[in-house]
């Protein structure tokens, strides 16, 4: 067993200063998540960056703090602006060297104990689209294309396969939404993460040439690092994208898709006497929880149908007038 020691979130001016004080209220709402270490990376003013990215809410900096969070500066080297996907690579240099982790994307309730996570398998989410590759009817197949990646890193790709499916299937294919990935050592898992992605970046395979790298250069180069480090899909047992954690990615989700639990931790925490004030001041919070409209939203959802992809259920939230980020 190699249990979870710290966690990473990057945090950042406008939405996602709001969301890192949720994800950190809410982790902390449960009592057994308090001895884990919560590192809330902080992208900082340079050429990279047109703006200045840091938090710009002190009393958001504040309650961070407060909640025990390490607020700790990210010099971006490569991407910064160009692509704020890659602060999740950049900032695991800033963990310790061969203590286990886990990175949530700052979109993320926690609703349960996460003491006990074992990152001794380095491993991410799978609750994941197929947002890439996209085949077209005269390109490179799924096999193709994948086939290719690993041969670039000297990888071998069947043990990763699931023969479950066909070889025209992309679940077939180890693909992870990065919304969550854990190891147990951040510098080796980082300096993978980041060499694979600025080679694939530079010279993607040929069998790619049709296929788009970003926004999914994050996605493309994680199961290739997961498979370097002998890891895999997780198993159902772990409790995340479950029981443990919701990854809503917009707030009007956790109403529509989210359980009951989900909503009460939602409220519970963005209701606090200390933080109810600082969550108003962003229109997402203020109208989905405080005027009750995330509420009316569940209840004139058909829950039992919900449309199957992230896509369709953002169109049909739009739809009934009830989107908002």
């Amino acid at each position: 067993m190699s249990d979870i020691r710290n966690i990473l979130i990057i945090a950042q001016h406008g939405r996602l200063q709001y969301e890192a004080l949720l994800f950190a209220a809410s982790l902390r709402h449960f009592p057994q998540n308090k001895d884990l270490r919560l590192i809330v990376a902080e992208p900082q003013p340079g050429p990279l960056w047109e703006d200045d990215p840091r938090i710009s809410r002190p009393a958001i900096r504040r309650e961070l703090r407060a909640l025990g969070a390490d607020i700790v500066p990210l010099h971006n080297r490569i991407w910064g602006a160009a692509y704020p996907n890659g602060n999740k690579i950049e900032a695991l240099r800033l963990l310790p060297k061969g203590e286990p982790f886990i990175f949530f994307d700052t979109d993320t309730l926690i609703t349960g104990a996460l003491d006990g996570l074992d990152a001794a398998r380095p491993m991410a989410s799978v609750m994941v689209e197929p947002t890439w590759p996209r085949i077209s009817l005269y390109g490179a197949g799924f096999g193709d294309i994948w086939g290719a990646l690993y041969d670039k890193f000297g990888l071998d790709m069947d043990p990763t396969l699931d023969t479950r499916f066909g070889a025209d299937d992309w679940r077939r294919y180890m693909y992870f939404n990065a919304g969550w990935f854990t190891g147990p050592c951040p510098q080796e898992f980082g300096q993978l993460y980041e060499d694979f992605a600025r080679d694939i970046a530079a010279a993607p395979p040929a069998n790619m040439a049709t296929q788009a790298l970003f926004p999914w250069l994050d996605q493309i180069t994680l199961p290739l690092v997961i498979a370097r480090l002998d890891g895999g899909r997780p198993d159902t047992g772990t409790g995340l994208d479950g029981a443990l954690s919701l990854h809503y990615r917009a707030l009007p989700v956790v109403y529509a898709a989210g359980s009951a639990h989900a909503v009460e931790v939602l409220e519970q925490v963005t209701g606090a006497p200390h933080l109810w004030d600082i969550f108003n001041q962003y229109v997402a919070f203020r109208r989905m929880v405080f005027k009750h409209q995330g509420r009316e939203l569940r209840a004139n959802l058909d829950r039992t149908q919900l449309p199957p992809t992230y896509g369709k259920l953002q169109r049909e939230i739009r739809e009934m007038g009830y989107w908002v980020r």
